[in-house]
């Protein structure tokens, strides 16, 4: 054989490219792989990791119901009444009196006629957007849409066009250049997961009325968090009956894990019978349908958690900010400190890990090249002392890294 030629006799294999994937050999290497930690306990305001005990700033349970005794109980008795499993699709056996019963209460919750629970958040995008959206329509998605909006963007058979940030008067131009008589829909995050800012539904809805546009708002961050009781972004805003779907997730503020589509009868019925997702998926645990439902009876009597939730959001960004931190248009729980550099934010968590803070490092392509962060997400469990402490050790990584001033 020629030097530098192939060997004729060596087929490549389509598990190659799975050998050649090095980085997270690299980065555990060099002790800066972050993903993948083992947690010991509950998802408190502490948790413990290689039996060590760490303050939890990176969990989505923003009402801290994942422990709640209620909680725990109601999804031991369904398991007691019901077992572990469904042991098939919602569309065949997997319908039990207690999904029912859920969906009917989320529909409540949001304000539609119906609900859909999926098995998972992600399986509800998918399965949704991919469904409803068909050859010759178009999906009109905001650029920091979530990675399953876009999954579902792409399994569908429309077009996606993608306007800039929270950017109205590119939104319009999107919708301007689109055939008057096709079938249209806007796709939102209601919360934004890693800036933690919060979508301009008025403008969306406003123009979703000019141009004949149906809108969805993935509202997986705020249920729990936004809106009277909780109910989400397009009550905040007082929209509920201009967005035509609404998503949320039960594994944020709800407990559990699942997602929910939430529209019009008709709608639904359309949707139970053509989301694969949904269709051929087994259906949701009784113990996290159960969960789900203990948890909306909590939200609804401790109304104290979401207050105490939106103190704790003030007093931790107020102190990042004070201190100099860049924050973004964070306006919600989910705080970013922008850091910028890759390894420069993975250095800050290692950093902030060897200190006993848990965080997640967020870099690309969860965000754009250049805008690594650390995403910090604040509970309603958080006492004032541990975020005091928490601004404390972040003063002390913002001075090493040189995101804030020495004398800060």
């Amino acid at each position: 054989m020629a030097l530098g030629q192939p060997d004729a006799n060596v087929r490549p294999s389509i598990l190659d490219k799975c050998t050649a994937f090095r980085i997270p050999d690299e980065l555990k290497a060099g002790g800066l792989y972050p993903y993948h930690r083992i947690i010991e306990t509950g998802q408190d305001t502490e948790v413990q990791v290689n039996g060590r005990k760490m303050l939890m700033l990176g969990s989505n349970s923003y009402l801290e119901l994942t422990t709640h005794p209620r909680i725990k109980e109601r999804a031991a008795e369904a398991v007691r009444q019901y077992g572990t499993g469904c042991a098939g699709s919602r569309f065949l056996n997997g319908t039990l009196p207690i999904h029912v019963e859920l969906e009917r209460k989320l529909a409540d919750l949001v304000g539609k006629e119906a609900a859909l629970v999926f098995p998972t958040g992600f399986q509800t995008n998918t399965g949704v957007i991919s469904s409803l959206v068909h050859k010759g329509e178009y999906i009109i998605g905001d650029k920091y849409i979530h990675a399953c909006i876009m999954d579902g963007c792409q399994l569908s058979h429309g077009q996606l066009l993608r306007y800039d940030h929270n950017n109205m008067a590119d939104l319009e131009e999107k919708l301007s250049r689109l055939p008057e008589g096709a079938g249209k829909l806007i796709v939102t995050d209601g919360v934004f997961s890693m800036e933690g800012d919060i979508c301009n539904l008025p403008g969306i809805t406003e123009l979703a009325a000019r141009y004949g546009a149906q809108v969805m708002v993935d509202d997986a961050h705020g249920i729990g968090v936004l809106g009277p009781q909780g109910r989400g972004t397009a009550a905040h805003f007082g929209l509920t009956d201009e967005v035509d779907l609404i998503m949320g997730t039960f594994s944020k503020s709800l407990a559990a894990i699942g997602g929910f589509i939430a529209g019009t009868e008709r709608t639904i019925n359309y949707l139970m019978h053509m989301a694969r997702p949904y269709m051929f998926s087994a259906s949701a645990s009784p113990a996290s349908v159960a969960a789900v439902l203990a948890a909306l009876e909590v939200m609804e009597e401790e109304s104290w958690r979401i207050e105490r939730l939106w103190e704790n959001t003030r007093f931790l960004k107020q102190g990042f900010d004070e201190l100099g931190f860049d924050t973004g248009d964070s306006e919600t729980p989910v705080i970013p400190i922008l850091v910028g550099e890759f390894e420069t934010c993975l250095k800050m968590w290692h950093f902030l890990q060897e200190e006993g803070i848990f965080v997640n490092p967020v870099v690309p392509p969860g965000v754009p090249p250049g805008r690594s962060l650390i995403r910090i997400s604040v509970t309603a469990g958080h006492t004032r002392e541990q975020l005091a402490w928490a601004l404390e050790v972040f003063r002390k990584a913002g001075r090493h890294f040189g995101l804030i001033e020495l004398g800060a």
